[in-house]
């Protein structure tokens, strides 16, 4: 039996090539594009009848068939659709007509039809992700208010180093995330132009109005090459790249929560709901959420680097290899960074931090050697690298003699000064002040230092922030909201 859908071929797609290709990827179309490609038809359809090639009446009844496919409707068969999801809505469409309407799918590809289903689609995810990020970001915050000015270590090289605290390092990460929903927004922006008129390559040849086209889909604009529109799929690497960037730094804050998590810090707590156990050690309380999200952030890497693997070194022009192959993972990686992004927010709202188990730790090790340097260099007026030997030669001293910051030892210090050929007339009051945990942090005064008072101002400062970039999403929302209602009007209007 001859092919019903193209003159160049005598056969149906094999049972094989069927099952093992062409199926899954009707199935993929018809769960999560079918309602874009209705769309794109519906536009279509539009300019058909203002173009005055389909009259009003033709068009009306076209249409509602299109309102009318359901995702029950479409199945893959090799002999009624080629186990094509375009070809079934064709099929389906011309099966329902009262009467044939030969210019309906005239001068029309599926190659641009398909690239903009496909960016719909991923613009709704990209979407999706970015008001999950909104979310999280303003749980971060909300956390970080509640510990501005609790002493908590801080380490570099793996090794003590300063006293800051759970919010000043929240602040930091919220920082980090605030930049990351803009590049998320730009990102939007940036991949957002409809790719419709472009055909199969060159461009179509009846008089189509792209600017209405992209307007209608909710595009900001249109493609400037007709080439371009069919054979560029930067915009899962783009998605996938902001994406993966995000995945790194989140691995790296994972990584913290799951030291300061551990026996050994107790830093942090979560609720017994959100812990898990050992089956053999009854005493342990683990954390594996922690690892488990983490273990996702390798899987939004992996799936950046298919779909640069995916594309590299194919020709530039439309391939099912690049548009369709090479974005098979493209829903993976959604859901895994939807998933990334639920489960944080959860963990954020219910993660505490060990007040006393941070104190202790701040006032048993020499987080104020900064300071005390400082201090010799300024009130004594020491030489700075002289001050820094002094300080190490008097915190090795007073850690062999075992005492604690806090038993600060004045002789060592004239000691240590005397040995450099200073001497000192404040030793008490300088050790006072270095080592007094509170202090040590009141007295960072640079902007975007860890001093309460400014990390406050940070997250006020953040806060608004977030207000901006939540505003910026709801005009996107809303300009998609606005372009399905003048379609809807549209079609009321030019099709009755």
């Amino acid at each position: 039996m001859p092919n019903v859908f193209t003159g160049r071929i005598d056969n149906f797609p094999e049972k094989i090539l069927h099952d093992e290709i062409l199926e899954p990827q009707f199935i993929y179309e018809v769960e999560n594009l079918l309602e874009y490609y209705i769309n794109i038809e519906q536009v279509m359809l539009l300019e058909y009848v203002k173009m005055i090639c389909i009259s009003k009446s033709q068009g009306a009844e076209i249409n509602e068939i299109l309102k009318s496919i359901t995702k029950e409707i479409l199945v893959a068969s090799p002999e009624n659709n080629m186990s094509d999801i375009l070809f079934a809505i064709e099929k389906h469409v011309e099966n329902s007509l009262t009467e044939s309407v030969p210019f309906w799918h005239a001068d029309r590809s599926r190659n641009d039809v398909q690239a903009c289903a496909q960016l719909m689609f991923a613009r709704q995810e990209l979407l999706e992700l970015i008001t999950k990020l909104g979310i999280f970001i303003e749980e971060i915050l909300n956390l970080a208010k509640q510990y501005t000015d609790t002493p908590m270590p801080g380490y570099t090289h793996f090794q003590s180093a300063q006293i800051i605290t759970p919010g000043f390092y929240l602040s930091a990460m919220a920082d980090e995330l605030i930049q990351i929903h803009r590049n998320w927004m730009h990102t939007y922006d940036n991949i957002n132009r409809s790719p419709l008129t472009a055909g199969a390559m060159a461009g179509v040849e009846l008089d189509w109005n792209s600017e209405s086209l992209a307007s209608l889909l909710g595009f900001r604009g249109t493609s400037s090459n007709a080439l371009k529109s069919v054979a560029s799929r930067q915009w899962i690497l783009q998605i996938s790249a902001e994406l993966s960037v995000f995945s790194v730094l989140i691995s790296r804050f994972l990584t913290d929560l799951m030291l300061w998590g551990s026996s050994e810090y107790h830093f942090i707590d979560l609720p017994g709901n959100l812990s898990g156990i050992s089956s053999a050690m009854p005493q342990k309380k683990n954390f594996p959420i922690i690892e488990r999200i983490r273990g996702k952030c390798s899987h939004v890497a992996a799936f950046h680097n298919n779909f640069i693997l995916g594309q590299k070194n194919t020709p530039y022009t439309n391939l099912v290899e690049t548009s369709k192959e090479s974005t098979t993972y493209f829903i993976d990686l959604s859901h895994t960074s939807q998933s990334i992004l639920t489960l944080l927010t959860l963990v954020i709202q219910h993660l505490s931090f060990n007040k006393d188990k941070m104190l202790h730790l701040c006032k048993k090790d020499y987080f104020g050697g900064f300071s005390l340097a400082n201090f010799l260099t300024i009130r004594e007026n020491i030489p700075y690298r002289k001050s820094q030997v002094i300080t190490g030669r008097y915190i090795m001293e007073a850690m062999r003699m075992n005492l604690s910051p806090e038993e600060y030892n004045v002789h060592i210090l004239e000691q240590k000064c005397a040995e450099e050929g200073f001497s000192i007339h404040n030793p008490t009051e300088i050790l006072a002040l270095s080592f007094d945990v509170e202090n040590n942090l009141n007295l960072k005064k640079s902007h975007g230092s860890t001093n309460p008072s400014i990390v406050q101002k940070s997250i006020d400062f953040q806060l608004e922030e977030v207000t901006k970039c939540k505003s910026n999403l709801m005009s996107r929302l809303a300009k998609l909201s606005t372009a399905e209602s003048e379609r809807e009007d549209q079609l009321s209007s030019f099709l009755n």
